[in-house]
């Protein structure tokens, strides 16, 4: 592994600790539950959720132009799957706040189901399978085995989105 990318899995790697860290002290924080700021955990897991599709749409676009760099695509990829890692994390069961027929605020409204509560084991493996896949695409050494993982990644996610993602 170069050490540029050592380096940014390692500041990735810190930057996750540092969320889950936060995560912690709201989970010890229990008892007091107005500590726990939900509108702010859901703009956490909206903004990962931005990051991580921002590198999809990099990855997607190399592929679709036939301009595919290996170096890029894995630097790419290897970001998708520790957003992945994270993210059902990002989901404690306060910011279960999604329903139907009320108008979501852009930037601290939930679009999760509610699914994502009551099936959280299957949320949650779909999560690390997809972050497994996005974890392969970081070390594929050609083009077309990079193709293939990104085809199976997208597909995991559509279809973790129609599953748990409510749009009204």
């Amino acid at each position: 592994m170069s050490t540029r990318k050592s380096w940014r899995r390692a500041l990735a790697a810190l930057a996750c600790a540092g969320m889950l860290t936060g995560l912690t002290a709201m989970s010890l924080q229990a008892q007091d539950q107005s500590a726990a700021k939900v509108d702010d955990v859901i703009l956490a897991r909206k903004t990962a959720m931005d990051t991580l599709s921002d590198n999809m749409d990099q990855i997607e676009q190399m592929i679709a132009t036939n301009k595919i760099d290996l170096n890029s695509a894995h630097e790419h990829a290897d970001t998708i799957s520790i957003l992945l890692m994270v993210f059902p994390h990002l989901f404690p069961p306060a910011s279960n706040t999604w329903k139907a027929g009320v108008e979501i605020d852009p930037v601290t409204g939930t679009y999760a189901s509610p699914d994502v509560w009551s099936k959280f084991s299957d949320f949650y493996k779909r999560a690390n399978d997809a972050s497994k896949t996005a974890y392969d695409m970081s070390r594929a050494d050609k083009a077309d085995e990079l193709k293939a993982k990104t085809a199976v990644l997208r597909t995991a996610c559509n279809a973790c989105h129609a599953a748990y993602l409510k749009m009204q």
